[in-house]
């Protein structure tokens, strides 16, 4: 077993990441001279196997290799700011009561110097004010809910290295309207949940305001985890929509464009997935090529082509046996960001700051990732900036590969709101001050 790896919660996929990942004996003591963090990420349940284990992996990928020192510049320090990284595992199914006591026992039992962690959104929003009680240092690595720092305006203790997903709907809007496609009637499928809803509401406002005539076909809102979407399926077909656009995301997300490619619903008309390029390899050639895909920024198949991006590619590949998607990229993201910060904040190598010390580096960093240069300039320094990238499936039935084309990327400053400014405000506004290309 590899040391500095800990698993506090049990997971019914554990045989999956074992597969690729050999896990850790418990730490013995929370003074050992660790920099210990919490890493929380679904193991089980439906999101684990598109969500949870890619990003868990990722955390293991760039863990291991901070700590052997062999990640690329500017982060040749071992571990963090020379000091061993050790993580204690959380699965994050189970609902936001039980995240919130979890989140306790690392702080309080587990003694960690920072948590990472919440692909929910409910999680992210249960979370956040504890970690705030506890003035524990806390990444939000993926959960998108623009309520965050709305609800949230002045954090102390709480980052998001990822983005609010009014970007994600913001950019599909452009995508389609800058490909030229027609665009004359949008229906929308989306789980019947906050992140459904907010999501059609940001898509929709959005490309209303780009294309002042576009008709609203019908709105689909199945239930959270349904898995069978035949009705839905039909009353899409019958509004004959131009444009299909959904925030489903894991197992609904692929069962969702299984079922309707069976049934020739992409036929005709383009469906825009902003969660789409998590299932980019498990789609198998049974997604329609065309099909608009999303990553929720410049991650996965969209990451840029740095030494660093390149490096995490091929670590990844190499312990995984398959392309990193965006989960892995967004945790691997977290941690960098956790390391620029504490290592901006200590005075000397091998010393770790003060968790007040930590959170004042993290405010306004600027730092370098996997998918790019990161700027923490949105919610008073403690929101990403990033820009994101939209491009269409398709499947080589010779190579049985998938990849993305016809990608367009669009700045953080094209698609993201100014600080202090709600996404529904600035949308409403018809996007003033946006700095498009």
């Amino acid at each position: 077993m590899k040391k500095g790896l800990t698993r506090i919660a049990p997971s019914l996929t554990a045989a999956a990441v074992a597969a690729a990942f050999s896990l850790a004996a418990p730490a013995q003591a929370a003074d050992n001279g660790k920099f210990r963090i919490g890493v929380v990420t679904f193991l089980s349940g439906g999101a684990a196997g598109p969500f949870g284990v890619p990003s868990l992996n990722g955390a293991k990928v760039m863990v291991e290799a901070l700590n052997a020192a062999k990640v690329p510049a500017p982060y040749g320090l071992k571990g963090i700011n020379g000091v061993d990284i050790e993580v204690v595992e959380v699965d994050e199914n189970g609902g936001a009561s039980k995240q919130v006591e979890e989140f306790r026992n690392l702080a309080q039992r587990h003694k960690v110097d920072a948590v990472i962690g919440y692909i929910s959104s409910g999680d992210c929003l249960a979370v956040a004010p504890v970690a705030e009680e506890l003035k524990m240092p806390t990444v939000l690595f993926d959960c998108g809910t623009s309520r965050l720092f709305e609800e949230n305006k002045n954090p102390t203790y709480v980052f998001r290295t990822g983005l609010d997903a009014a970007i994600d709907n913001i950019g599909a809007a452009r995508y389609l309207v800058d490909s030229g496609r027609k665009i004359e009637s949008v229906a929308s499928i989306q789980q019947n949940y906050a992140w459904g809803h907010d999501s059609w509401g940001d898509f929709s406002a959005a490309i209303k305001q780009l294309k002042p005539d576009v008709k609203v076909a019908t709105e689909q809102l199945p239930k959270l985890f349904q898995g069978q979407y035949g009705a839905e399926i039909s009353a899409i077909s019958v509004s004959k929509p131009d444009i299909i656009h959904s925030s489903f995301w894991g197992g609904d997300m692929e069962a969702f464009v299984l079922q309707g490619s069976a049934r020739g619903l992409f036929d005709k008309r383009t469906a825009v997935l902003t969660c789409g390029e998590s299932a980019l390899d498990r789609f198998k050639g049974q997604a329609p090529n065309g099909l608009v895909i999303g990553a929720r920024g410049p991650f996965g198949a969209f990451a840029p082509e740095t030494p660093l991006s390149t490096w995490f590619r091929e670590a990844y590949r190499a312990k995984a046996e398959i392309d990193p998607t965006y989960p892995a990229y967004k945790m691997a993201q977290a941690i960098l960001g956790l390391k620029a910060a504490v290592e901006k904040a200590a005075a000397k190598p091998g010393e770790i700051p003060s968790k007040e010390s930590i959170v004042a580096g993290f405010k306004g960093l600027t730092f370098e990732s996997v998918s790019g240069t990161v700027q923490m300039a949105r919610a008073n320094g403690h929101q990403a900036l990033q820009g994101i990238a939209y491009g269409e499936y398709r499947f080589d039935a010779k190579t049985g590969k998938a990849t993305v084309a016809n990608v367009k990327t669009y700045g953080g400053e094209c698609v993201t709101p100014p600080d202090g400014t709600s996404a529904s405000e600035w949308i409403k506004a018809g996007f003033p001050g946006a700095q498009c290309n």
